[in-house]
């Protein structure tokens, strides 16, 4: 997807407080010694966890800059322009990616003690979700991690209750001489959402007071089932079930130079890389289904007239059961080569890729395949002032050949407090996503033929830490853009459009500990392209942040604020998981609120949460009921109380 301009990464949360940059290699002398840090997939740099309390949004799975349908764990959206940048075969169905963790989210852990870390939140309606991570080194050389993550809610309202189930699994070896380094991955997502189809819209039953309690309006399909607490239950009746499985095993043999450090009687071997030669193979599954069934104990069954209206769709029998599956192989290889033996973040990468695929579908059995070549030159100079990167990678033959992308990032460091200013390039050529293809159980258009799509974006970024003031922004050229109207009709824009986003994010001092965190985004298409976006996004934190007077708590408490521009939000398409453009509805929300109290006490940290105060009303009595919408029929709840408790503890 496209870059995120401005602080919704984070990068300025707690930059008064002093949190962000905390980690646990900083324990006191009463506590148990560690030192833990991880490396990215594609990165040898080291970087530490992050035990800030600021900024919720980094514990919580959806991004700060998504809407999503009501409760957690259904489908989201950003509401930023992100137009897909990934070149290549693409399912097509993401409308619960914020929910999935995938090669970007992995962590290859290396610490000198074993550590854990377990997270429980409650929210209102019985949400909960779960999570555990531990990671210890079986040996010195040798990591090995275990992550999970459940994540459930029945919802506010009815049919949207979710169930979604995360695992992970690494292994990092590397060889005492250095020379050889073995990375192992296996993870499963298991996404489950029932789909209501939005309230229905016959009456205003949100401003009736027989339906205070917001479980009893009826919606457009599920049926009237009864509220559910039981999060060990995955019984699915009428919604989206997306599964993936990946197995992944990179390994690397280098050739170089030897080299020993000696620090009093200890000698510390040292290996310098001048060649690398890599191989990487994956294996990956891909479930993904919609299904709409009868219910005998409530006397549902899917209604016929929902289909032919919104799909121009005939149920041929009482149930509709639409399933895309996916098996994929690749392997990869890869030369690496160093020009400057002590520094491993310059190199020249060449490599080939053979990608195999099988679909099976309602419609369709049959297998594809890809050959594609890609190339990087990496260059973070040794005194850090520069930072240069170029990648491409070409699809020669196959399924999606002629795709491309072409990436160049230019870094340079400007001031000592780690300033910069950052330019980069990107160009992608790609076959639209498989979801437009006419042999996919989730295309119900007529059949159409449709262009590469062409997007470029250019980005510019200007960051201070002192006057902690970043300006950072986007410029997308995009030609044979795709989307979809009318809940199932697929479209192409072949004209040529751009969309510029500005974004700025500003920590201020307004008294001695009272800080405002700022973040404002713009963003305007030119063009007639069936696109819709809200002018102005802005979201902003203003509270306390400090100790207390107590050495060892660190607290922040405040509201957050979150607000966009009226505009005329995409509707939501449940068979097909998909958000499209409308034309008809504006939806004007008022300011999002919420008010916060986080704290820290050594490795115990706690985040309360009251969400939705906008949601305030006093019309039949006082309440809250006056909703935000996220789309069309689709509200958000009244307020929402969360408790979350994360706890980190070495072994």
């Amino acid at each position: 997807m496209g870059n995120i301009p401005g602080a919704v990464s984070g990068r300025l949360s707690g930059a008064f407080s002093g949190s962000s940059s905390d980690s646990l290699e900083h324990r006191d002398k009463y506590e148990d010694s560690i030192t833990i840090y991880y490396q990215l997939p594609y990165s040898v740099q080291r970087n530490n966890l992050d035990s800030s309390i600021i900024d919720f949004r980094k514990r919580f799975p959806i991004p700060a800059h998504h809407v999503f349908l009501g409760n957690t764990g259904n489908a989201t959206r950003s509401i930023l322009f992100e137009p897909n940048m990934r070149s290549g075969w693409d399912h097509g169905m993401h409308a619960f990616d914020a929910y999935r963790w995938g090669p970007e989210s992995i962590r290859f852990f290396n610490t000198t003690r074993p550590y854990t870390e377990l997270a429980y939140l409650l929210g209102g309606k019985t949400e909960q979700i779960i999570e555990v991570i531990h990671t210890q080194n079986i040996r010195p050389n040798w990591n090995a991690l275990f992550q999970y993550r459940l994540i459930n809610s029945p919802g506010y309202f009815k049919n949207q209750k979710t169930n979604h189930n995360n695992y992970l699994f690494t292994s990092w070896y590397q060889s005492i001489n250095k020379r050889y380094n073995n990375y192992f991955v296996m993870s499963s997502n298991v996404l489950q959402s029932d789909e209501n189809g939005g309230l229905d819209d016959s009456e205003d039953y949100l401003n009736d007071p027989v339906y205070n309690d917001r479980f009893n309006i009826p919606t457009k399909i599920g049926g009237d089932v009864e509220f559910g607490r039981d999060f060990f239950s995955t019984e699915l009746n009428t919604g989206n079930r997306y599964a993936d499985f990946h197995l992944m095993l990179k390994q690397q043999y280098d050739l170089g130079k030897k080299d020993s450090l000696v620090s009093d009687s200890t000698v510390i071997p040292l290996f310098y890389p001048r060649l690398r030669f890599e191989h990487v193979l994956q294996y990956g599954t891909y479930k993904f289904k919609f299904i709409d069934l009868p219910n005998p104990e409530i006397g549902y069954v899917p209604d016929t007239n929902y289909y032919k209206h919104n799909y121009d769709y005939d149920l041929l029998t009482d149930s509709l059961i639409l399933y895309d599956r996916w098996k994929e192989i690749r392997n990869e290889f890869s030369i690496y080569q160093f020009p400057d033996a002590k520094n491993q973040l310059q190199f020249i990468k060449a490599g080939i890729i053979l990608q195999n695929l099988k679909a099976f579908t309602n419609k369709f059995t049959g297998s594809f395949y890809n050959l594609i070549l890609q190339g990087e030159y990496r260059n973070t100079t040794r005194n850090k002032k520069w930072d240069i990167a170029a990648a491409g990678k070409l699809y020669l033959n196959g399924f999606n050949s002629g795709d491309y992308e072409a990436v160049m990032n230019l870094k340079r460091f400007v001031t000592k407090g780690g300033g910069y200013v950052d330019f980069s390039f990107r160009n992608v050529n790609r076959t639209p996503s498989f979801s437009f293809d006419r042999r996919s159980s989730f295309y119900f258009d007529t059949v159409k033929s449709f262009n590469k799509e062409n997007i470029t974006l250019i980005n510019a970024s200007f960051y201070l830490p002192k006057l902690l003031l970043e300006i950072s922004g986007n410029y997308f050229l995009a030609s044979n853009y795709t989307y979809y109207t009318d809940f199932y009709k697929a479209e192409q824009e072949n004209a040529l459009f751009n969309v510029l986003q500005v974004s700025l994010g500003k920590v201020f001092r307004v008294g001695k500990r009272w800080i405002w965190h700022s973040d404002i985004y713009f963003q305007q298409k030119t063009g007639n392209v069936a696109l819709n976006m809200p002018l102005v996004f802005t979201r902003n934190r203003i509270g306390y942040e400090g100790t207390l007077g107590f050495k060892k708590l660190n607290i922040a408490m405040g509201f957050e604020i979150k607000y966009h521009t009226p505009y005329k939000a995409d509707g939501y398409s449940p068979a097909i998981g998909k958000f499209f453009y409308q034309d008809s509805i504006k939806i004007s929300n008022r300011p999002d609120i919420a008010w916060y109290l986080h704290f820290r006490i050594r490795n115990f940290r706690t985040f309360f949460r009251a969400e939705n105060l906008n949601a305030i009303s006093t019309v039949n009595g006082f309440g809250f009921r006056h909703h935000n919408f996220a789309a069309t029929d689709y509200p958000y709840p009244g307020i929402n109380i969360k408790l979350g408790i994360y706890w980190s503890f070495v072994n």
